[in-house]
Parts: structure tokens; C-alpha cells; sequence
């Protein structure tokens, strides 16, 4: 019993510890506590009650409140003809709560157990994979002694699931704009046909990944394929990140401190899109051999003349490979890290609408701000889950490209159904650079056009 328990110990201190994990986030609802204290905002509930207002988050159209689209032109147009000296403004219907939430409130939220089951998944895969790092695997014991099954099929697992939720958060009905989801479909087929023609040959032109062999037909495809739908389910997340960027950064300039955020908050924010485009560029060929030292490690002096500093001086070749790795994990934890803020601001977004409406006239119509104030509300959970796909991603597929091919053993049929460990590896790192580098793309042409007035908050 005892040779049998050393024999596979890394597989049992892999199961222990994912077990551990999840009844451990279970317990003490660690995904729950990783959104509590953010600050929402509701309007009261304007129907007659015998003790006055009462703070509700109430769909609109339903209980007196009329969907904007459902006033007829006569009203409308009644409402525009009133005069200027007789108005009737209902300044309780114009008043707002902030609430601040906790589990009770979080516990309603759409995709509220999707998202606790997404979390204690991804973080038990990661904290796996940080284990199977630690080990020392037995040598010629097999792959099933080794345990790297164990992380392997937790990260596939919380791929698939991540997979699935993007793809209905994606296509939920009033989460988005209708042109933001065409777009989304748009770039996931651009994102297809842009693996179909250029992976392996031509990405290997331009940026550092060498897959080792030739992949075509079902391989091809299918690296392809996880190419458009990265592209399709990340544009929408991307964006919606951009505005939250926009707003706590206060680049409207409305001067407000309960919309945008203090100073230590901006410097996550601006550290984290300056961070996540430097990561991406590193694997473009021009611009690393900058970073190289194509001098078996001997800089030459290149002073008065700038040519001759490109690659004589910086990292050696394997230095710059861990280096860039190591980027890539830093820029994931910040990403981790400015989470909160970029949900705060999300949730503040819903406020900006309300004072922008509640100035707009003397009569303001309040309903847009009170659908948009609902559906922020509504679709909490929802954001959660795009603001948290793409660095658990790049964690999840960063980790499974450090597996070597020693640790599956003499596993055939791994062997039969992969070209290679090294194709596996590479293909791993590449989609974490994928994910890294739409994220960049997509959030700075969204600022960039934020920047020139073609978009704007509202």
C-alpha cells in the first residue's frame, strides 16, 4: 500500500489539491468575495408607498415604468410643446441610491453560478499546473504517475467552459449593441481565415513562434478555428474595456469623483493597456531583435552609430524567450488586478448616463438611464466573466505550453494523435500571445476612436 501511495504521490497531491481548492472557494465563497464592495446604482421605486420611496432594481417597461419606445408620437410631442415657464419635473423620480454589494444582492445577479464555477475551475487548473512545476517528475514511471494528467484535464476542462460561456455571453440579447455582435462575427471570420492562410508559414515570417513541423488539414483547421472564435468572443470585452479605461482615466473631462477613480487606480489602469500592447509586440520579429543580443553574447560598441546596437546588445536568445514569458504572466496578473476598477467603472457608466439625461433639459427623460442603470445592474455577472476570460486564458494556455514532452512518458496515444510535444507547446504559447495581442488591437483602435470623437460614452 505504502509503495503504491509513493508510486503515484504526484497524482494524489494533484487531486488533493484541486479538492481542497474547490470546497475551499465553496466554503468561503471566494468568487462572491472577489466582487463584494463594488458600488451599483438604482433609482427608487416611484410607485405610491405607505412609507415613502423604496430603493428597487425593477426592469423597465413593467410596474408604471413606460420603455421609451413605447411612448406614442402624440405624447412626445405633447411633452415637447409644454412651456418654458410651466414645466412639471418629479424630483423623486430623478433621485438615485448607491448601494453597495454584497453576497445577498450578488446572489441574483444572471450568470451568477457560471461564474463561481468558471472561477474555482480556472484557479484550480492554475494552481495545478503551478504544481506540476514544483515536482520532480519520476523518471520512466508513466504518465499516469507523473500526474501531469491531472493538470492537463483541469485546464482542458476550464477551456471548454470558458469557451462555452463567451460564446453565450456573446449572443445574450440585450447584453450588447446589435453591431457590436455582427462585428464580433465579423472579426472571428477574419480571424479564421487569417489561421487558415497564414499559420504555420506565415506566421513564422513575421513573429517568433517556430511550430517544428508542417502542420495541414485537421490540425490547420483547428488552430484556425480557435483563432476566429478568440477573435469573435474578445472584441466585445475588449471594448467594453476600453470605455471603462476611458471613464476612470476621466478622459470626458466631467471632473465628477464618484464616476471616475483616484490617482493609484489610474496608474493600474494606464499600467495595464501600456503593458498588455508592449507584451504583444515582443513577439514581432522587427521589433525583437531590438531586445537581442545576436552576438553569442558579446555587445559590441555601437555608439554614433545606432544600426550596429540592433542585436549587439540586449537578452541572450533563451533569456529573451523567458523574459517574454514571464511578461506574459505579469501582464495576465494586472490584468487580474485592474478587474475591480474596470467593473467599478462599468457599474459607473450607468451613473455618467444618468447625470449626462438629468442635465440634457429642464424636463429630462430619465428612461434610457433607467433601462441602462438596470441592465448594468442586470448583466453584472455577465461582464465579470468578459473581464476575467482573457487573462485566465493566457494563464491556462501559458502553463499547458510549459509541459514538457517528458512527463506524458511512453503515453501512445498522445503520440499518435499529436505531430509533436513541441508543436503542442507552441501552439499553447501562440494563443496566449493571441489572446494578448486582439486584447491590445482591439482596446486601442476602441480608444483611438474614443480619442477622434467617432465613439463616445453616453
Amino acid at each position: 500500500m505504502l509503495e503504491l501511495v509513493l508510486l503515484y504521490k504526484n497524482p494524489l497531491l494533484h487531486a488533493s489539491l484541486s479538492l481542497i481548492l474547490a470546497f475551499t472557494f465553496a466554503f468561503f465563497k471566494i468568487p462572491l468575495l472577489f466582487l463584494h464592495g463594488l458600488q451599483t446604482y438604482i433609482h427608487p421605486d416611484s410607485q405610491p408607498q405607505s412609507d415613502g420611496l423604496r430603493a428597487a432594481i425593477r426592469r423597465p417597461g413593467i410596474d408604471g415604468y413606460q420603455p421609451l419606445s413605447s411612448k406614442t408620437a402624440a405624447e412626445v410631442r405633447k411633452r415637447n410643446n409644454k412651456s418654458k415657464d410651466k414645466f412639471d419635473f418629479d424630483e423623486n423620480n430623478a433621485q438615485i441610491f448607491r448601494l453597495t454589494l454584497d453576497q445577498g444582492h450578488l446572489q441574483s445577479r444572471l450568470f451568477i453560478d457560471q461564474y463561481c464555477v468558471a472561477f474555482t475551475l480556472s484557479f484550480a487548473a492554475l494552481f495545478s499546473l503551478s504544481l506540476h512545476n514544483f515536482l520532480e517528475p519520476p523518471k520512466n514511471r508513466g504518465f499516469f504517475a507523473n500526474g501531469v494528467f491531472v493538470p492537463v484535464v483541469l485546464s482542458i476542462l476550464s477551456l471548454y467552459t470558458w469557451g462555452t460561456l463567451l460564446a453565450k455571453v456573446t449572443l445574450e440579447r440585450s447584453a450588447s449593441r446589435r453591431s457590436e455582435k455582427q462585428l464580433s462575427v465579423v472579426f472571428g471570420a477574419l480571424g479564421l481565415f487569417s489561421g487558415l492562410l497564414f499559420v504555420p508559414q506565415g506566421v513564422s515570417l513575421v513573429l517568433e513562434f517556430r511550430f517544428g513541423v508542417t502542420i495541414d488539414g485537421f490540425w490547420r483547421v483547428f488552430v484556425a478555428a480557435l483563432m476566429g472564435c478568440l477573435a469573435g468572443v474578445l472584441f466585445i470585452p475588449a471594448s467594453r474595456s476600453a470605455r471603462c479605461f476611458w471613464i476612470g482615466t476621466d478622459q470626458i473631462r466631467c471632473n465628477l469623483s464618484m464616476i471616475t477613480c483616484g490617482w493609484f487606480t489610474r496608474v493600474i489602469l494606464y499600467a495595464n493597456q501600456v503593458f498588455v500592447v508592449f507584451v504583444a509586440l515582443l513577439w514581432i520579429t522587427p521589433l525583437a531583435d531590438i531586445f537581442v543580443n545576436n552576438g553569442d553574447g558579446v555587445a559590441k560598441s555601437g555608439f554614433g552609430n545606432a544600426e550596429k546596437l540592433v542585436g549587439n546588445v540586449g537578452f541572450l536568445p533563451s533569456d529573451f524567450g523567458s523574459f517574454r514569458k514571464w511578461c506574459l504572466l505579469g501582464s495576465s496578473l494586472l490584468q487580474i488586478v485592474a478587474l475591480r476598477p474596470n467593473l467599478q467603472m462599468y457599474l459607473n457608466e450607468a451613473l455618467l448616463s444618468w447625470y449626462q439625461r438629468l442635465h440634457a433639459s429642464k424636463v429630462p427623460d430619465l428612461d434610457y438611464s433607467r433601462a441602462k442603470m438596470f441592465l448594468h445592474n442586470h448583466y453584472l455577472c455577465l461582464v465579470v466573466l468578459q473581464f476575467l476570460a482573457p487573462p485566465v486564458l493566457v494563464l491556462l494556455f501559458l502553463g499547458l505550453s510549459q509541459i514538457d514532452g517528458a512527463s506524458f512518458g511512453n503515453f501512445a496515444v498522445l503520440s499518435d494523435l499529436l505531430p509533436g510535444f513541441a508543436f503542442f507547446k507552441e501552439v499553447a504559447l501562440f494563443l496566449a500571445w493571441w489572446v494578448t495581442f486582439l486584447w491590445a488591437l482591439f482596446s486601442s483602435v476602441i480608444l483611438l476612436l474614443h480619442r477622434h470623437c467617432v465613439l463616445y460614452v453616453s
